[in-house]
């Protein structure tokens, strides 16, 4: 676009530096790249990607009125950072990267979206091995943290479970001591992770001791959960527009954050009942015209996001006939 960087990288097939001078001729006012063409005005350096992620973190050092919201987990955590994004949106300005730009190159990329106006920058963390995460939060420190759940996303990268707690951890171990901690109680591997930061710590989930917690959940015909939120606040009644009894606990997630950034509890049940989906192909609810209706979650899948999936099928197929069309969990 006109005015923006063009970072060119080397591919398995295409080199981006190719492209430098169309990049140029599109409007860009510079390059970013690792050799020099002919003609472009460069920036050059040995690992673009590594200077992308030092050019974001200098952004965002820059913007001290900005607050960063990490989230990391195996399954969910696109969906929540969609839900945590609009409940930020409506107290002020938000940055949040589209789908799951959670990489190295997705994650700064969404950083430099961030302008002197941005007031929240919801991002999330995404890791294939231990120290990814901790990466990504030296790019842009998060001082507010979600872990969303601990599962065998990701576990033929990992070898273990265990592995993998410990490289979502790393997310709450980068808080400062003023950050706070939002932790699904639910999930004995997340709520362990209580003991690896200095940060303060929110509970949240169906357990008893949560501070933000569902109590009496109902799902409707559409697998649309309604519950009563509570806080040490108050309770209010919730009403979820998103299908899945796992979207409680996404949504108690978005709650915690909501109520961390001001959000009063009032306005917080309501906003919460008008969450919309907004990266495609999670759980996408839609009927066609001969009246089969059709559970589209077909993004991504591991066991638990998959048995959720079936769950929401099962709740939406009472009396009617369901079929669940399954594809292969290349991840394991």
């Amino acid at each position: 676009k006109p005015g923006g960087l063009f970072v060119a990288f080397r591919g398995e097939r295409v080199d981006g530096h190719d492209f430098a001078t169309a990049a140029i001729d599109a409007g860009a006012v510079g390059v970013l790249g690792t050799r020099a063409v002919d003609g472009v005005p460069m920036v050059l350096v040995d690992d673009a990607r590594a200077a992308m992620g030092a050019l974001a973190r200098a952004v965002v050092d820059r913007l001290p009125e900005l607050t960063v919201i990490g989230l990391t987990g195996s399954s969910g955590k696109t969906t929540t950072k969609d839900l945590i994004a609009q409940l930020a949106g409506a107290i002020g300005p938000t940055v949040a990267p589209p789908g799951s730009f959670n990489n190295e190159l997705g994650h700064p990329y969404t950083v430099l979206q961030a302008d002197a106006d941005t007031r929240f920058l919801v991002l999330e963390k995404g890791a294939r091995g231990p120290g990814h995460v901790r990466y990504l939060c030296r790019v842009a420190p998060p001082r507010i943290a979600v872990v969303v759940n601990v599962g065998v996303a990701h576990v033929g990268e990992f070898g273990s479970v265990e592995a993998i707690a410990e490289a979502k951890g790393e997310l709450v171990e980068a808080l400062p001591a003023e950050g706070v901690a939002v932790l699904n109680a639910d999930d004995p591997r997340v709520r362990a992770m209580a003991g690896r930061t200095s940060a303060r710590v929110v509970l949240v989930g169906e357990a008893a001791d949560a501070q933000v917690r569902a109590e009496d959940v109902t799902l409707d015909e559409r697998g649309r959960a309604s519950y009563r939120l509570v806080t040490p606040e108050g309770s209010a009644p919730v009403r979820l527009g998103l299908t899945g009894r796992h979207q409680v606990g996404n949504s108690l997630a978005a709650a915690a954050v909501a109520r961390e950034l001001g959000m009063p509890l009032p306005e917080l049940a309501v906003a919460l009942g008008g969450l919309k989906l907004v990266s495609t192909r999670r759980m996408d609810v839609f009927d066609r015209p001969d009246g089969v209706t059709v559970i589209d979650d077909s993004y991504n899948a591991n066991p638990a996001s998959t048995a959720a999936a079936l769950h929401a099928l099962a709740a939406m197929g009472r009396k009617r006939r369901t079929v669940a069309v399954l594809g292969y969990l290349a991840e394991l």
